[in-house]
Formats: structure tokens, sequence, C-alpha cells
């Protein structure tokens, strides 16, 4: 993939993203808000899941390359850590030191130290430069999960969003894993100016990002703001507000896949 993000950008916007998260989570009526967008989960529940996964995700960059994630890596699941905080007025702080933990870490590391991911069949690299790179986007896709909460969501900013786009084509939808339904060709134009193209086969999904159109028409593009795309990617939105060309079953069929990347 071409046009990523340079390493101090990425952690700038992560860290602005985190701050932009304990904001939701400091102004909302209180924690026991149901996440509309998480469904089963309160605000509190989104919280820990932040919170946790930065620590773990620390320690995973700290211990350098691995097979596996290190052994003494925080668990993620709340049940695991019962002593994770519950009252706002310790949960912000906490908050914001798991985030402090996860650049730090990241920053010892630099971006093409090698590390422990969980993705290995896709066209992301196991590095800590494209753990930054996905970190930001749980970041910016949970900030609007966390004011969806509050009743108030808001776009992503556009600079988060188009490199979100890039990066989950790379690292969530490219693999080796065959597509099990008739090949297809997906185009995904983003209104601010980037496009990708995701052909399915039974030899996987390959991604590519368009600088122009291309010889072959796709079996279905879609066209939105680069925001309304990275939603649509990780299901908060559907495609009603956006333009559709072509057969959208597969886009349907996109999203109920699992290709265990």
């Amino acid at each position: 993939m071409t046009n990523t993000l340079e390493f101090p950008v990425l952690l700038r916007l992560l860290d602005e993203r985190s701050a932009a998260f304990r904001t939701a989570v400091g102004s909302a009526p209180g924690l026991d808000l149901p996440v509309p967008t998480c469904p089963g989960w309160t605000l509190l529940d989104l919280a820990h899941h932040i919170g946790l996964g930065r620590r773990r995700w620390a320690a995973i960059v700290a211990a350098g390359p691995a097979d596996t994630p290190p052994a003494d890596a925080p668990s993620a699941q709340i049940e695991d850590n019962p002593t994770a905080p519950r009252d706002r007025d310790e949960v912000l702080p906490w908050l914001a030191e798991s985030t402090d933990l996860l650049l730090n870490a990241l920053r010892e590391a630099g971006p093409d130290r090698g590390t422990w991911a969980w993705w290995v069949k896709s066209q992301s690299p196991r590095t800590s430069g494209a753990v930054a790179r996905h970190q930001l986007q749980q970041m910016a896709v949970h900030t609007y999960d966390a004011q969806a909460a509050a009743g108030a969501p808001q776009p992503l900013p556009a600079e988060v969003a188009l490199e979100g786009g890039d990066e989950f084509q790379s690292t969530c939808c490219a693999t080796t894993s065959a597509w099990p339904h008739d090949p297809a060709v997906v185009d995904y134009h983003a209104t601010e100016g980037r496009s990708w193209r995701v052909e399915l086969s039974p030899g996987g999904a390959k991604v590519t990002e368009l600088s122009e159109p291309g010889a072959e028409d796709p079996d279905v593009s879609v066209r939105a703001t680069a925001s309304d795309l990275v939603l649509l990617f990780y299901g908060r939105v559907g495609l009603d507000s956006m333009q559709v060309e072509g057969d959208r079953k597969i886009i349907d069929q996109l999203a109920d896949w699992d290709p265990g990347v």
C-alpha cells in the first residue's frame, strides 16, 4: 500500500484520538450508558477494553519479535483484571496512563522492530509501525463508539480516516485465505481523493490503491467520505447514505467473511 503516514504522525494522532476518547468518557452522563455500536457493552466496558488493550499492546511491542504474545503481557479481558478502576475519577487517569505506556513502547521500538501481531496472512508487516497504524484506527473507531453512547458521534478526522481506509484493507481484508464466493472486484472511493481496489478470488483478497480508474470495471463500487468508509468497514454504519454502483451483495458477503488474517 502507498501513502501511509509517517511514524511520528501516527503517534501524534494516536495520542489525539486517545484524548478525544477520554473527553467522550468524561463528558458522558454516566459510565453505565449502553454503547449502541457495541451491543451488550456499557461505556465502562468500552473504557476497560481500551485501557487493558493498550497495556497489552504496550507489552507486546516492548517484547520485540515473537511468534506468540509474551507470557507476561496483561490480559485484555476485564474478568482477568478485577482491580481495573470503575469510578470515573480513577478511570480517566488510568486511561491516560494506558495510552502513555503504549506510546512510550512504540517510541522506544521505532517503526521497524518486529513484533507479534494477530495478522499473519495479510499485506501488513508484523512490525511496531504496523501496530501503531492499527492502534490508531482502534482508538478512532472506539472514540466514535464512546461519542455514540453519549448521543453525539462525530466523523473521524479526515487524516485519520484516510489512513484508516488504507490500514483496514491491508491488514483486515487482504489475505491469502481463499475467497469462498464467485471472484469479484470491489472498488472503494473516498470523496477526499483516495481509492482502493479489492480483488477477490480463490487466491485470497489482493488490495491495491488506485491512483487512477482501473482498466477493469469493478463488480461493485462504493463512494463515501473516508470516515464513512472506515465506519462501514468496522460495521458501525451501513450503505444507505453511500453511493453504490453494482452488486451490493458482494459488500454483504465481505462483511460476513472471516478471512482469518
